[in-house]
């Protein structure tokens, strides 16, 4: 990995569309939506950042401080271009965002996935990276596709 993380900006938007759907993270037309406040609004508390190789995004993951509490972050979103994927892209990207909120005083960083079959993986990398799986909300996203909340005190 010859790669840096920085924040996202505005000039990678497009970019980042096709690691949305390469990823299969969510429909990337969701993207500007998601993003408006964050480009927009100098106040924001969102963090978006990218993974860049060879000046393209080949990642992107979104982070957000949980309302009425103290020092504890939801990761809304990760993904890695399949391209990318299995070259430690994901956790460089973890240990960013958990140093980033070392620095503002973050306590605890939550990462909520689904039981879906497709998610197996996931669920593995959050444990294997020192998360503890919390909670499990039945149902959630779908009947049978339960909520699968992750867990790590920073």
């Amino acid at each position: 990995m010859n790669g840096k993380i920085q924040a996202v900006t505005q000039n990678y938007l497009e970019e980042l569309k096709k690691v949305v759907d390469s990823s299969g993270l969510f429909p990337s037309e969701y993207l500007d939506d998601m993003i408006f406040d964050y480009l927009n609004n100098a106040d924001t508390q969102d963090i978006w950042f990218t993974y860049i190789d060879s000046n393209i995004p080949t990642a992107i993951a979104y982070c957000v401080p949980e309302k009425l509490t103290n020092g504890t972050y939801n990761l809304l979103a990760i993904g890695v271009s399949q391209n990318s994927q299995r070259n430690g892209v994901a956790t460089e990207m973890m240990r960013y965002i958990e140093q980033q909120l070392k620095q503002k005083d973050g306590r605890i960083l939550i990462v909520e996935t689904s039981s879906d079959d497709a998610q197996i993986g996931a669920r593995k990398f959050y444990e294997k990276i020192g998360y503890t799986q919390m909670a499990v909300i039945k149902d959630f996203w779908n009947d049978g596709e339960d909520k699968i909340v992750f867990w790590k005190k920073l």
